[in-house]
């Protein structure tokens, strides 16, 4: 018999860690061709240059698609899927796989469904049936609706996707491959290399081994990128107030990105906070270490709400980003205020870390991925009904 050739596309930083150990297990199952395509943010410096980190987890890349456009405003966000959607359509008729995987909920994921689901091929998304908002939202459930294997991270996500009209035989909880990296951190959670020595980075941060740290990952918000600036100004007046030693990491290629950045520039250029220390990029499995011994994760990224879970990570939440996605007791929700900001670390520096929760899976989800998409019986074509 062939192996079922499965292309996995993968196009911004956040996305390689979502589904790190799904690639391994395809690439090890007897039945299975790995077809990997990487694209957008995650082939550039500035978002951290993610395939570079690929490349050295051992993993060959098929094709590379360049689609970025300058401007990191709605229509430049709109523009650079309608790119990616030029060139991963040529990309999937020449390499011609069996099964496409389209990732999450991305602005530009929705390229991917649409080049896969026009020529035929079937398309199976991983991270649907989950509820957040702003763009994300929509993006998902479109992806749902295109995809014919769906790959959930949850039970309740799953009932949301059943409840969509998809057949439920097709609808799998395999759990999200991102709790796969937590579950191999916290079986060894030792901090065993030095962020700073390893990674680079710029500015000060002081006695952060004796003292500890907390870590910072803000990313903007797509239908409020207006505000971004603002936003992450809020963050910094609060995190320079507490005069903790940070980790900041650079955010993500969306609409506001540029309002974040320049609020972060500016921020140091003006009032050279002696406390943090700001990276592009870090390999997964550092990260979520980094993250295992900090005294408090803060932001908007959803690791705050999936591996933090897992691991009992302090989770300081800011504002609409994750609204509606199912968190454990580890999270506080505020608002983008710096009093509040400030008062959510105090709390949680003083409680301390949380027991773990199984919200999103027990750690087998690569696995679990590689043989439904091994096994399952392939469609391109599905009839809805509610």
């Amino acid at each position: 018999m062939n192996r079922r050739k499965i292309c996995v596309v993968i196009t911004a930083r956040p996305s390689y860690a979502r589904v790190k150990t799904a690639l391994t297990a395809i690439n090890e199952h007897p039945d299975l061709e790995l077809q990997l395509v990487v694209a957008g943010s995650a082939l550039l410096d500035r978002y951290g240059n993610a395939v570079n980190v690929i490349e050295e987890d051992g993993f060959e890349i098929t094709e590379k698609v360049y689609n970025v456009l300058e401007g990191e405003t709605p229509t430049a966000m709109a523009k650079t899927t309608g790119l990616a959607l030029m060139e991963l359509a040529n990309v999937f008729y020449n390499i011609k796989p069996d099964v496409v995987v389209s990732i999450a909920d991305r602005f530009e994921t929705i390229a991917t469904s649409i080049a896969a689901s026009y020529q035929n091929i079937p398309l199976a998304h991983i991270q649907g049936g989950e509820v957040t908002g702003n763009i994300d939202e929509k993006v998902r459930h479109a992806n749902t609706k295109l995809a014919d294997i769906h790959l959930v991270a949850s039970d309740d996500a799953g009932e949301r996707v059943i409840r969509m009209g998809e057949d439920p035989s097709y609808v799998i909880n395999t759990g999200c491959p991102s709790i796969d990296l937590a579950k191999e951190v916290l079986d060894n959670p030792t901090l065993d290399f030095d962020p700073i020595k390893k990674y680079g980075g710029v500015g000060e941060i002081g006695d952060w081994k004796n003292r500890g740290y907390i870590v910072v990952m803000q990313h903007p918000v797509t239908t409020e990128y207006a505000d971004s600036r603002a936003h992450v100004e809020a963050t910094l007046k609060a995190v320079d107030a507490l005069d903790i030693p940070t980790f900041w990491f650079w955010p993500n290629v969306d609409a506001g990105a540029d309002g974040t950045s320049t609020g972060i520039r500016s921020y140091r250029e003006i009032h050279s906070p002696k406390n943090i220390h700001f990276f592009k990029n870090m390999q997964p499995q550092d990260f979520l270490r980094l993250i295992k011994n900090a005294k408090v994760l803060v932001g908007n990224s959803s690791v705050g709400i999936r591996e933090s879970s897992y691991l009992g990570i302090p989770v300081v939440n800011i504002g609409t980003r994750q609204h509606g996605r199912r968190r454990g007791k580890n999270v506080i929700d505020c608002d983008y205020n710096q009093r509040e900001i400030e008062q959510a670390i105090k709390k949680h520096i003083e409680h301390g870390h949380y027991a773990s929760e199984y919200i999103y899976g027990d750690g087998m989800a690569g696995v679990k991925i590689a043989e439904t998409l091994a096994t399952i019986p392939l469609r391109f074509h599905k009839t809805i009904t509610y």
